[in-house]
């Protein structure tokens, strides 16, 4: 298998993805948007979680799409980011049908980007204006790195930020992944060159260096960003999509496989201050049999592992920042 033209989770047809960001605010959010209603579910593994609407997508729920996924900086305040892409969607007469109301449906997850030295000294919320931005903003083609929900992010040793990668899987089906990696641990080996994802890395996208020499790695535990804040605030979140046709139930049990790629790209992840967050989501555009679903959640997780090292390659520096970029660290 190999990725799709873009290496991007928009490779799965019928998706478009939307970033805004407020450099001043050191924040942002990014919007997932079907060009269809989606099927969805999601998984937490983190001890500290922001949601929204995401009790509808358990298996046993009456709604069966949704319209849209949120991912935003801003902790609490970030969930008015999906207020923001509801009232754009609703303008578009998207939404679940009762009787002449469209109500449109938008789960969301946020990170924790109060500490990261941006100017949060608002009187409006923010973040219902850069949800609807970001919807307004939604195409094929995205930027990554420093961006969107990613625009403040910072990993245990640098910079994180919004990544994504895909992959299209012998049968055609495409898997892709959308993160926001703002972890606690570190997206590098200890001296921050190696990426702890680098054995899934494809075609040196996040700089061809190869797996980490060293043995005996993930015994010590150094983190610049808990120095900086004296506590830590943190999550890593983010969206897994197939064009594969699944049940509610299967986009449950592939959201939960995915996590396997936090815990490959992030050491230590799923911590107690972590709100490690995964959707799950499918157009339904192609039908397959039940024992495919078990591929799917195996080359979800591979491509998760891929964008949060993405995320963190594809950083850029900002004035203000307290942690450096992946670039300026390894020079």
């Amino acid at each position: 298998m190999i990725p799709g033209p873009r290496n991007l989770i928009t490779d799965v047809p019928g998706l478009l993805v939307g970033n805004a960001q407020d450099e001043t605010l050191k924040s942002g959010s990014t919007v997932l948007l079907g060009e269809q209603a989606m099927t969805g579910s999601y998984c937490v593994m983190g001890g500290a979680p922001g949601t929204r609407e995401t009790d509808l997508l358990e298996p046993d729920k009456s709604v069966a799409q949704v319209d849209a996924i949120v991912l935003s900086g801003g902790s609490t305040y970030g969930l008015d980011a999906a207020s923001g892409v509801v009232a754009g969607l609703r303008e578009r007469g998207r939404g679940f049908a009762l009787h002449t109301l469209r109500i449109p449906l938008v789960p969301a997850a946020i990170v924790f980007d109060l500490l990261n030295g941006g100017n949060k000294d608002w009187t409006e919320n923010p973040y219902p204006a850069l949800g609807r931005a970001a919807l307004d903003n939604a195409r094929a083609d995205f930027g990554i790195g420093s961006v969107g929900a990613g625009t403040g992010a910072l990993t245990g040793m640098e910079k994180g930020g919004l990544g994504s990668a895909s992959l299209v899987l012998d049968s055609g089906i495409t898997v892709g992944a959308l993160i926001a990696a703002n972890p606690v641990g570190s997206v590098t080996t200890p001296g921050g060159r190696h990426f702890w994802a680098a054995p899934f890395e494809v075609d040196g996208e996040f700089g061809g260096l190869g797996p980490d020499p060293r043995g005996g790695l993930g015994r010590t535990f150094e983190s610049r960003k808990i120095a900086a804040f004296a506590q830590s605030a943190n999550t890593t979140i983010g969206i897994v999509a197939t064009d594969a046709a699944l049940t509610k139930a299967q986009a449950k049990r592939i959201a939960t496989a995915a996590h396997d790629g936090i815990a490959r790209a992030v050491v230590p992840s799923h911590l107690p201050n972590d709100g490690d967050l995964l959707f799950a989501t499918s157009t339904g555009a192609r039908q397959i049999p039940d024992a495919e679903v078990s591929q799917i959640g195996h080359v979800a997780a591979l491509c998760v592992a891929r964008a949060i090292a993405r995320a963190v390659f594809a950083a850029t520096p900002a004035p203000g920042d307290l942690l450096p970029c992946w670039s300026e660290s390894t020079g």
